[in-house]
């Protein structure tokens, strides 16, 4: 590695550290910085690029929709999103999820699709139950973003505690213990997140007793159930969705990393019981869901789609 290799002291806030290794461009599974050396990306871009690097047919759909229409606002629809969006709802629901999901809110990153289905079921909760119904439930070891929804439902005191306090009625139970669950779950929780497998909480897997069980109080107290598929989606576990393999049956799932090949792209699956509740003005984003990140990813899906594809993830 040469000094042409490594910026120090780089433009960019100090929370990414004061040495920067620079990486000028990739191919396939490798990626080469300033001075030419090659890598092993053994990270894939924290999950990210499930296809690799260099995929000059991805490129050549972002260039043509570039050309053709970059950038339309949120006040109106484009033909990619639209594909795009028709072709996730058609998917099957993961395991024997009584979902039945009717929409997709596209945003850009993981934590902003968390925030989003946070607001979702705070809306829900609140118009099926009234005030005082709002609190969140995720466990420990759990990481859901940096956003301050999505961080009060990440459980690393290293991230939380420089800016509490988070959102009120925001806890943290012990993972995969049923006992703690029956006690603290009730009506007054409007949603639970989480991880089918967690990622950055040391590849903890759901227990299938925990995931049955928190199946069957979520549908008593009428609690939405919300998996975070984020990193284990689309493929990276051997199929769609993760939550099937765990046993987990969830009313919201979101999804990104992976979707748009690179590009910044997330999804919300809102099932129809929270899509006939949404009106203007409750949620929106200015980029998510544009045309160029949707084309490419409307071919992303159809790549991880392919049997032959998805049986080689396994």
């Amino acid at each position: 590695m040469t000094a042409d290799a490594i910026v120090k002291h780089p433009p960019l806030p100090k929370q990414y550290g004061e040495e920067l290794l620079v990486f000028d461009y990739g191919e396939g599974c490798y990626l080469f910085d300033r001075s030419g050396k090659r890598y092993l990306d053994m990270g894939s871009g924290i999950a990210v690029n499930a296809l690799g690097y260099g995929r000059s047919d991805l490129a050549d759909i972002a260039a043509a929709q570039m050309r053709k229409l970059i950038h339309v606002s949120n006040l109106f629809a484009t033909e990619p999103e639209l594909e795009l969006a028709g072709k996730i709802i058609a998917a099957a629901a993961p395991g024997g999820s009584q979902a039945s999901y009717e929409a997709v809110h596209f945003g850009n990153s993981g934590s902003e699709a968390n925030e989003t289905a946070i607001k979702y079921a705070r809306l829900y909760a609140k118009t099926r139950r009234g005030e005082g119904h709002h609190r969140l439930i995720a466990f420990s070891n759990s990481f859901h973003g940096r956003t301050m929804g999505s961080l009060s439902l990440t459980a690393n005191p290293a991230y939380r505690e420089p800016f509490t306090p988070l959102i009120p009625g925001s806890e943290i139970l012990p993972f995969n213990d049923i006992k703690t669950l029956e006690k603290a779950l009730d009506g007054t929780v409007a949603a639970v997140m989480i991880e089918p497998i967690q990622g950055e909480g040391g590849l903890h897997i759901v227990n299938r007793d925990f995931a049955r069980t928190l199946n069957t109080l979520c549908r008593r107290y009428d609690v939405l159930l919300i998996s975070d598929e984020v990193q284990t989606g689309l493929g990276r576990c051997g199929s769609l969705y993760a939550s099937g393999i765990v046993g987990l049956e969830p009313d919201m799932i979101t999804l990104a990393k992976p979707m748009a090949g690179g590009l910044p792209l997330s999804a919300v699956l809102v099932p129809a019981k929270v899509n006939a509740l949404l009106k203007p003005g409750h949620h929106a984003t200015t980029f998510g869901g544009g045309p160029v990140t949707t084309a490419v990813a409307s071919a992303v899906w159809d790549i991880l789609n392919e049997p032959a594809f998805m049986a080689e993830t396994r």
